[in-house]
């Protein structure tokens, strides 16, 4: 077979898809533990909604975007991030009418051009957590602790939480001034001084060594708060210090998208090498208005499922089982296996998960398929327990084995598994 899944996109096969799960299992309890309820947005939108909203100056629209020309003619991109199309399909539905904070959350892949390598694919998985229409930074605090809930749910330990706080449209103005004018004196390459004065934020989050050394002594945004923005973030880390969850100030923490704005944080682990971010968010208020809405505040946070999973499997974690039966079936001969297909189904209505052999296979080969399922009991059905009306029921972990009328076989498995 020629075929081979596209480069960059990852597959998830058992057993290890079951950590998979496990990681959105976990994020989605506490969403709606918090009260967020799912929502469902297009894999692809209207280009024009990511480059007005995740910003134009980002290397994610300037460089990395899946955009195409529909059979209309539309240019449409295969989305790159969430929280631009849950923004649009709030506005679009009016959820902002309704009781506020609209708290919403979804997950699946997302789609960037970008070099592939371990822990950073063109196709990736996220989790993704909004609050729309509140600036009250306890719900800053609040999407924090959610994703804080799901890292320790699935055990890891060696989540670091990054703090930072990017301003906002009164005070940032003068520190875009005083970076700027930092920035021009650098020993920089055209393109990256034309996103000096396009948005010189972007330039602190460049990843290239040569490039962040000349930033080091940059201004910071912390100095150049105004009081309310620094009464916020201040708010912020007083109740994160309530729930004891630990944080880093970074003062030169900027995420990679343009409609972030006051509180901005990331999640690392630091044993996943320079793709360590497994997360993160913050405050986009202005997001809405970017894309032709009313003023409409909103945070929130998106953890990437794929690097949750390497950093599960870094700590040597077991996050979710394989998917295991509770019991298989054993059917001896064609009528057998007739009775037994009706039989594993009459045991899966009443809510115990059931396998059973296949394609007439002998006694032998098919109690190692029993092994293998990881069930507890085994049901062998012959020609003889069929003449009987019985089957033979099997605990595969001690060897014992006793006749059961057929008619009696889903009751008196159910009361052995309880």
């Amino acid at each position: 077979m020629s075929f081979q899944a596209p480069k960059g996109v990852p597959e998830y096969f058992p057993p290890r898809s079951a950590t998979f799960v496990a990681v959105r299992a976990a994020f989605a309890a506490a969403a709606g533990g918090a009260g967020y309820a799912y929502i469902e947005v297009p894999v692809f939108e209207d280009t024009e909604l990511f480059a007005r909203g995740v910003g134009e100056s980002t290397d994610v629209v300037s460089k990395e975007m899946y955009t195409f020309a529909d059979r209309g003619g539309r240019s449409v991109t295969l989305r790159p991030e969430f929280t631009a199309g849950v923004m649009r399909s709030t506005l679009e539905h009016g959820l902002h009418h309704g009781r506020l904070p609209v708290k919403l959350w979804t997950m699946g892949p997302a789609f960037r051009y970008e070099r592939p390598q371990a822990g950073r694919y063109r196709q990736l998985q996220q989790f993704d957590l909004e609050a729309i229409g509140t600036e009250d930074p306890a719900v800053d605090a609040e999407t924090i602790a959610i994703a804080w809930a799901g890292y320790r749910a699935l055990g890891l330990t060696r989540v670091r939480l990054l703090l930072n706080t990017l301003g906002c449209a009164q005070c940032r103005p003068a520190y875009r001034a005083a970076l700027q004018e930092f920035l021009r004196a650098l020993d920089l390459d055209e393109a990256t001084r034309r996103r000096v004065e396009i948005n010189p934020l972007r330039v602190l989050d460049d990843k290239r060594p040569e490039v962040r050394a000349q930033v080091e002594n940059a201004p910071l945004i912390t100095d150049h708060l105004c009081a309310s923005c620094k009464a916020h973030h201040d708010r912020v880390r007083t109740l994160l210090e309530d729930l004891r969850i630990p944080w880093e100030d970074t003062p030169r923490l900027v995420r990679g998208l343009d409609y972030y704005s006051r509180t901005t944080y990331e999640f690392d682990h630091p044993m996943l090498g320079a793709q360590s971010g497994i997360g993160g968010g913050g405050r986009y208020d202005g997001l809405s208005e970017d894309i032709g809405g009313p003023r409409l505040p909103g945070i929130g946070f998106a953890v990437g499922v794929d690097r949750i999973v390497m950093a599960v499997e870094a700590e040597g974690l077991a996050a979710g089982e394989p998917a295991r039966v509770a019991v298989y079936g054993v059917p001896l001969g064609e009528e057998a296996a007739r009775r037994m297909f009706a039989l594993a189904h009459e045991l899966r209505a009443a809510g115990i998960a059931t396998d059973m052999a296949f394609d007439g296979k002998g006694l032998k080969g098919a109690m190692k398929g029993a092994d293998r399922s990881g069930a507890a009991y085994a049901v062998i059905l012959g020609e003889r327990d069929l003449a009987a009306g019985s089957a033979q029921v099997k605990d595969l972990a001690s060897g014992e084995q006793t006749a059961v009328p057929l008619g009696e076989i889903v009751t008196e498995l159910k009361e052995k598994l309880s």
